[in-house]
């Protein structure tokens, strides 16, 4: 019997993955003989990717994930590569045709351990920029194509779900999208990790280590703002931009850029926790969405 965490088969019936909920038990079987591991407990935290423990036949512990797209398996691969263990995860083995990836076991996540917001930001500042590096031509989707499907799901979700926010909150979200659109340079693009947060950021000896990359070339910036995005309540505490600033001002970067991104990624993340039943963080960014909105439009 394979246990299926609840958001995790959301997300597989929302993308049209039902068969590969069907398949689970079939395709563990085959990931455990072509990568010689047995795979153990289910973890319960994911989204995107059954993801469980795994003993190799050495005796060593791994963490094994298998994808229903086996090319969200190839991308997140080639991340861990071209990171090589710094930042991120090392890859240890993979199977392309089953969508499975075979990784380092870390320890316990920013939010298991109990970090509190204060301390967590320069960890998830810190490791974040390990990640940052040129990556020319390795094919992952660069800041243009971000943006555009970006807005793209904005505008396709918000009506599908029928408008959990409002018009102004997308209106903006769309603006600030299309800005870092026609902002796009070639030469300043890095390869990023794309979804940097508390639950993400992995004990990795006495530092941390990043999981679960989507991997993009693309401005630092949106990196940032991904962050920007998280914690929507505690940004409302004050000035919602000082976040943006404080993350300029340790990076080097441009706080309006990191602003932009995060105004993009608190409606589209929103959006999509609200379709997959994420709650309350659905619920809590659409709100602070709204109200940024309505501050800077």
């Amino acid at each position: 019997m394979i246990d299926v965490p609840d958001w995790v088969r959301n997300r597989a019936r929302a993308h049209g993955y039902t068969a590969w909920l069907d398949q689970l038990p079939a395709l563990v079987a085959a990931v455990e003989r072509s990568l010689a591991i047995r795979v153990g407990r289910t973890y319960a935290g994911g989204t995107e990717a059954f993801v469980a423990d795994a003993e190799r036949s050495d005796g060593s512990f791994a963490v094994v994930k298998i994808y229903p797209n086996p090319q969200q398996a190839r991308e997140e691969g080639l991340v861990l590569e071209l990171c090589g263990g710094e930042g991120c995860a090392q890859l240890l083995d993979s199977d392309p045709a089953c969508g499975a990836l075979l990784i380092e076991r870390l320890g316990p996540s920013l939010n298991d351990l109990g970090v509190p917001y204060a301390e967590r930001l320069p960890i998830l500042c810190a490791t974040a920029a390990k990640v940052w590096r040129p990556a020319p031509d390795c094919g992952l989707m660069n800041g243009i194509a971000k943006g555009r499907s970006l807005i793209e799901m904005i505008v396709s979700t918000w009506e599908e779900l029928d408008r959990p926010c409002t018009r102004r909150a997308v209106d903006y979200a769309i603006e600030c999208a299309e800005r870092r659109i026609r902002a796009h340079d070639d030469e300043r693009a890095v390869l990023v990790h794309g979804d940097v947060h508390e639950w993400n950021t992995l004990r990795a000896g006495d530092g941390f280590k990043l999981v679960d990359p989507d991997g993009l070339l693309i401005e630092a910036e949106y990196e940032l703002g991904v962050l920007v995005r998280e914690d929507p309540l505690e940004l409302m505490r004050g000035d919602p931009r000082t976040r943006a600033r404080w993350l300029a001002a340790r990076t080097g970067l441009d706080a309006e850029a990191i602003w932009e991104w995060g105004a993009v990624e608190r409606v589209s993340t929103g959006l999509v926790a609200t379709k997959i039943d994420l709650q309350p963080v659905g619920r809590q960014m659409l709100e602070v969405a709204d109200q940024v909105a309505r501050v800077d439009v």
